[in-house]
């Protein structure tokens, strides 16, 4: 190995690829095929703030605790968060406790009980931690309740006409007449929420949680609409009991996150708003990873518009433009272009893979072999 060689440096900061390989897994394979070539690495596996937020904070530092709660159609699921005891923060994934991948069957009916209470409990067991900042990635969610199981997790009730409470998900919400936020856990007030999400949807009407969202959940279109119009009901109440305008939580940006759970952590629980992935990048330290770098890897599954709308992708591409570092953008399929993107360059596993198959089931070699590959690329650009 060249001296030359040797001196670059290369930062990998690659998202998941869905069902074939974690965040942390990516970067890895990346990580070897470049070294192989005789780059110096810098791994930073990142996340948006939904699937993976966790493996990012505990390859950051913060320690992985794990408590069983109750998962989106109410079976016991062992959820983990990450802790960082000095100073008392919690970084909890709401996937992790109602997550699309924990429904055995996606269909209309687990579309419509799918419930966020475990999230609820999470938050609890950081509050019994002695958590001063809880900070909720949404992402991936199965639900489409409005937050309020998550709300129920927290102590709040939802009842029915007759005062009993209702079941859970959106089609408990059908029956809901009264809300009482009264027994909410009193540390809430102590401690700071951020609701960690890149949607900019409002919890109803057209561009609301169930309209948009509700279908990849298994909600056909009579379904969302109910959902919507009970999502609807359920925010007019919360909005009464807590002596505001109608629409002022309901119609906030980001209160259609994660099925409406943003609605209930920015309107019950006073949380504040972030980018999910400009949080995570702040949390695996990117910037500081950049200091001195010659190139930057990123990517994650698949490339597509939405990596354009606050993805992890696209934030690590914006933040090496801006030191004027060349960006190689890796995944398993693209639609867009490195033009688009603002990538030097653009690279599929089905380039090398013409089989998905096969690129879903072992991604890893193929990663490794995009290592070596980015690691030519810049060897030639560079003269």
């Amino acid at each position: 190995m060249s001296a030359a060689r040797a001196e670059s440096t290369a930062v990998v900061a690659v998202d998941k690829f869905k069902g074939s390989a974690s965040a942390l897994e990516a970067c890895a394979a990346l990580a070897e095929g470049l070294a192989e070539a005789g780059l110096r690495v810098r791994v930073a596996p990142i996340a948006d703030g939904g699937e993976g937020t966790v493996d990012a904070a505990v390859s950051a530092g913060h320690a992985r605790v794990e408590r069983r709660v109750r998962g989106p159609l109410g079976e016991p699921v062992e959820a983990s968060f990450a802790w960082l005891a000095a100073p008392g923060v919690a970084i909890v994934e709401a996937a992790q406790a109602c997550g699309l991948d924990l429904v055995p069957q996606v269909d209309g009916d687990s579309g419509m009980r799918a419930s966020t209470r475990g999230v609820g409990e999470l938050i609890r067991h950081c509050l019994d931690l002695g958590a001063r900042t809880v900070v909720i990635g949404a992402g991936g969610s199965a639900s489409t309740d409005g937050g309020a199981g998550l709300l129920r997790g927290l102590g709040a009730r939802i009842l029915d006409d007759r005062g009993a409470p209702v079941g859970e998900g959106a089609r408990g919400l059908l029956d809901a007449a009264a809300v009482d936020l009264r027994g909410l856990d009193p540390r809430l007030a102590e401690t700071e929420l951020v609701l960690a999400a890149d949607v900019d949807n409002p919890l109803c009407g057209p561009s609301g949680a169930a309209r948009v969202y509700g279908p990849q959940k298994g909600l056909a279109p009579p379904e969302a609409a109910a959902a919507d119009a009970a999502l609807g009901r359920f925010a007019e109440l919360v909005e009464d009991v807590l002596r505001v305008e109608r629409g002022a939580h309901a119609l906030a940006r980001g209160s259609g996150a994660a099925g409406g759970l943003g609605f209930g952590l920015l309107a019950a629980c006073s949380a504040r708003l972030e980018s999910g992935a400009g949080m995570v990048l702040d949390l695996v330290g990117l910037e500081s990873a950049l200091d001195g770098a010659d190139l930057v890897v990123t990517g994650e599954g698949r490339l597509d518009r939405q990596t354009l709308h606050g993805k992890g992708p696209a934030a690590v591409i914006a933040l090496a433009r801006e030191r004027g570092l060349p960006v190689y953008a890796v995944c398993g399929r693209s639609e867009l272009g490195a033009e688009e993107l603002g990538a030097t360059r653009v690279l599929e596993l089905v380039e090398l893979e013409p089989d998905v198959r096969r690129c879903i089931e072992r991604p890893l070699p193929l990663l490794r072999e995009l290592g070596r590959i980015i690691a030519r690329d810049r060897r030639s650009r560079a003269g």
